[in-house]
């Protein structure tokens, strides 16, 4: 027995030498937001040109409504399914529906038939309540509980850095066809090779009890769980006073994007500029990630401190940035758009609209982050956080589902 200790704890020393070997916090946090980097990073950037990229937005509408649908069922049962499962599983069959859901718009740009993307929306809303559940384990368990904050906008800021080059690549490939009105098949083509390049790196990640932190410390070390475990958890949820506190912020975290992407980008903005402006919306993403997870760190000793001065700059800036969405709206109506303005040729008039496009991209990731990080300090344990971040974003999804029922239009599974 003295043997088997002593080769465990030199296994410990070794595995920790270095933050960057595979079994690191860093390297597993890394490799998860490269996993939503290929798939849910390249559906923002779809999602963000407003109708899928199509010139009739009626058929991604259709879609987006299966998929919110079965997302909001999914996303709370995700964490159940994460720990029967374990992550490699969860990850690799949520990240598939994403190829089948970016090829189903490559069918509907030659045969207009909308079916297959209902279909393929509702499957993507099953695999997407997988993913954001394990996703959601993962980055809040793995990193060390004093770091979670810096983990959290390193995960958001590789994560986005999707949105970034999914929205190059119909800026890139639209960008001599000022006119155009719906994305050509190599958009399609192009978003689907990062999304299965995605389901295959989800097979990298691996579970908690194989990640050490620097301290020698492992992540906790699960036994796969049963089905009429996770179910009686599951139900618990929904009267624990933790995750009712939480319901408010899920309901606010999503719904807009709606608005955002169609009422904002795809009703003020030509194809290509669309494109270009999603690049910078996603990077003012990895922007705001990044400064919210380094107040919440590194800001005051205390945690406490820290997490109030947080929630109070993230509160006031959304206060700013919406008034200055207020303003602009009231300039126009649905039915009386103005003209398409172009980055190129609208001069000024451009720079406005951009600049509050920009802002909402900053405030989404500040606040996600700031959300994350709350859960995240709720518990250390995989298999608790795995349930949390799943009801989180299932309520989250049963907001879009509902905005979506009553007139919205496309969202983004963020």
């Amino acid at each position: 027995m003295g043997f088997e200790g002593d080769e465990e704890s030199a296994a410990n020393q070794v595995s920790t030498k270095s933050r960057f070997r595979y079994n690191s916090p860093l390297v597993q946090i890394t490799l998860i937001g490269l996993v939503c980097f290929c798939c849910p990073g390249m559906f923002n950037a779809l999602s963000g040109m407003g109708g899928g990229g199509q010139v009739n937005p009626t058929a991604a509408n259709n879609a987006n409504t299966a998929l919110y649908t079965t997302f909001a069922i999914f996303g709370v049962l995700g964490g159940g399914i994460y720990n029967i499962l374990g992550p490699r599983l969860t990850l690799a069959a949520g990240c598939s529906t994403y190829v089948l859901y970016a090829g189903s718009f490559l069918y509907y740009n030659h045969k207009q038939h909308q079916s297959f993307a209902i279909v393929a929306g509702a499957i993507l809303g099953i695999g997407a309540g997988f993913l954001w559940a394990g996703e959601g384990a993962i980055m809040t368990s793995y990193p060390p509980p004093h770091r979670k904050g810096t983990y959290i906008s390193l995960f958001w800021s590789v994560f986005n850095m999707g949105g970034v080059i999914g929205g190059l690549i119909p800026f890139i490939l639209n960008y001599n066809r000022s006119e155009a009105a719906s994305v050509n098949d190599g958009t399609y083509i192009g978003f689907m090779c990062f999304m299965m390049a995605g389901t295959l790196l989800s097979l990298a990640i691996l579970p908690p009890s194989k990640v050490v932190r620097d301290d020698g410390t492992r992540c906790t070390n699960i036994k796969y769980s049963k089905v009429s475990t996770e179910a009686v958890e599951i139900g618990k949820l929904f009267f624990n006073w933790k995750m009712l506190l939480i319901a408010p912020a899920a309901w606010a975290s999503n719904f807009f994007y709606s608005y955002q992407f169609n009422n904002v980008n795809g009703a003020l903005f030509n194809l290509r500029t669309r494109g270009l402006n999603n690049v910078f919306y996603w990077g003012a993403q990895m922007v705001g990630s990044v400064g919210i997870g380094y107040i919440l760190d590194f800001s005051f000793q205390s945690r406490r401190k820290r997490g109030f001065v947080g929630i109070g700059i993230v509160a006031a800036l959304g206060t700013a940035i919406w008034a200055g969405g207020l303003a602009k709206q009231v300039g126009y109506k649905h039915n009386d758009l103005p003209p398409k303005l172009d980055f190129k040729d609208s001069g000024s008039d451009f720079a406005g609209p951009f600049v509050l496009y920009f802002s909402y991209g900053l405030l989404d990731a500040m606040f996600q982050s700031m959300v994350y990080w709350v859960i995240g300090a709720l518990a250390d344990d995989s298999e608790i956080l795995s349930r949390y971040v799943g009801f989180y974003k299932g309520s989250a999804e049963c907001r879009s589902r509902s905005c979506l029922a009553s007139g919205c239009t496309q969202s983004s599974i963020t």
